[in-house]
């Protein structure tokens, strides 16, 4: 049995209660793809056991609430968290480190691309809790930003394929790789952005120490 079949027959079962209740799930850092669960959501609105509007908006509140609970759980319990073993299997402490690192240089920009980030999603957010410089409703607004680009998408995407898993798992695979694309695409320009600014400060601090020497 698939995932998709999985949370297929489940939602048909259990409805809005169980998508709302899987994507708090996956919030918590759950081993099910959230794109998949919401697609699913769509698939069953498209069959006509749901509405589509209801879904998304059940989407967006059970994204919403399992990032926050990351959030507010890193924000609440700081580093404490690191001393619980599964934490630590989870999140081994290498790749929170280098996770911490990411966060410091990029701040706000990786919690609104967090989102489009499986795997890295849930430590990100907890890190960005932990830092104690990000206030919630900063937040909310970036991650909330960001759900309203990638929750609409697949809710309809299922919605409006759902009597052709075919095509719909065709335009799936399509729309991830655009994901994937388009923020490979921006880390080029904002790693293009810091060069060129370390480029240009390099330059007036050795145009300021010319001009000292000119002077002496």
């Amino acid at each position: 049995m698939t995932v998709f079949d999985f949370l297929f027959q489940f939602f048909s079962d259990y409805g809005y209660i169980a998508v709302f209740g899987m994507l708090i799930l996956c919030g918590f850092g759950l081993p099910v793809p959230e794109d998949i669960t919401l697609v699913t959501g769509g698939v069953i609105a498209g069959l006509g056991m749901g509405n589509p509007h209801v879904m998304l908006a059940v989407g967006l509140a059970g994204v919403l609430i399992g990032d926050s609970t990351m959030f507010l759980g890193g924000h609440i319990f700081g580093y404490r968290i690191q001393r619980i073993r599964l934490f630590r299997r989870i999140l081994p402490p290498q790749r929170f480190s280098q996770i911490q690192v990411q966060f410091k240089r990029h701040g706000l920009g990786l919690l609104f691309v967090a989102r489009f980030l499986p795997g890295l999603r849930s430590p990100i957010f907890m890190v960005a809790g932990m830092s104690q410089r990000i206030a919630y409703l900063t937040f909310i607004a970036m991650d909330g930003m960001a759900a309203l680009i990638s929750v609409p998408v697949w809710i309809y995407l299922g919605y409006f394929f759902a009597d052709n898993l075919d095509v719909l798992w065709e335009h799936v695979h399509n729309v991830q790789h655009l994901i994937f694309g388009l923020l490979g695409l921006l880390l080029i320009v904002i790693v293009a952005i810091l060069i060129k600014r370390k480029v240009k400060a390099r330059m007036s601090s050795k145009l300021g120490v010319d001009e000292g020497k000119g002077q002496d």
